[in-house]
């Protein structure tokens, strides 16, 4: 199991009512699992709880065997994170930016060459890698985030809604990019509220609502039965809704 989470609970103040209670959810090698909800749902709390963002109430997240409350910096060396929000320093370049990510995680000159040239390839960011980030359009920063955030080749690859602000063809290099970090015996975990993106790449899906999970969907199976995750996913949200 690369990622175990169990029972996890987080609240902004102690007068406050939970963000998310009780979550528990796990994703191995060789797989893409999402996280699937509306926005406000709790996506972003789970995904900042796992990646040591925010501490957490109670419950536990094990990351490649490592609890991260007892060992952050064993278990956050195992994943790359990507978040909604794009935490860059705009005065870099992008060259700048990838080769100082590529220093943290301790990657050697010959392994960053070649993950460079690999990315440059999957984002054709071109000669735009030498200019400043502050220049550099929403989409543009996107990728920027996300060849940092692989430049270690992590077993574990963390998202937060990874495709807002991707054009169609980057997008769809993305997923493939997902696919086969996955087969290559690795994790890939996001959030998202695109239901399509979701059921198009996701093994498994997670539906979260009012902080807590609802239900957990082996995709083959679902779509052996023919059933519509929109569908589903609104039947699913709206019943809780109701009670």
């Amino acid at each position: 199991m690369l990622v175990s989470v169990e029972n996890l609970s987080k609240k902004y103040s102690r007068k406050s009512d939970y963000a998310i209670m009780d979550i528990t959810l796990h994703g191995d090698a060789g797989e893409i699992v999402g996280i699937l909800g509306h926005n406000g749902a709790g996506k972003s709390t789970t995904i900042k709880c796992i990646t040591g963002m925010h501490p957490y109430e109670s419950g536990t997240v094990t990351i490649c065997g490592h609890d991260l409350a007892k060992e952050p910096l064993l278990a956050k060396k195992c994943f790359g994170y990507v978040s909604d929000e794009f935490a860059l320093f705009e005065k870099m370049t992008g060259m700048e930016f990838v080769n100082f990510m590529a220093d943290i995680y301790q990657v050697s000159a010959q392994e960053r060459e070649s993950r460079i040239e690999e990315f440059q390839k999957l984002f054709a960011l071109g000669d735009s890698i030498y200019n400043p980030i502050s220049s550099y359009s929403h989409g543009m920063k996107q990728k920027i985030s996300l060849m940092g955030a692989l430049i270690h080749h992590p077993k574990v690859f963390i998202l937060d809604e990874p495709m807002i602000g991707l054009d169609p063809h980057t997008a769809s290099a993305v997923k493939d990019f997902f696919r086969k970090h996955s087969d290559e015996g690795n994790l890939v975990l996001f959030s998202s509220h695109n239901l399509d993106t979701v059921e198009k790449v996701c093994d498994r899906v997670y539906i979260i609502d009012q902080g807590r999970i609802l239900e957990e969907i082996h995709m083959k199976e679902f779509k052996e039965k023919g059933m519509d995750l929109e569908v589903y996913f609104l039947t699913v949200t709206q019943r809780v809704a109701r009670t």
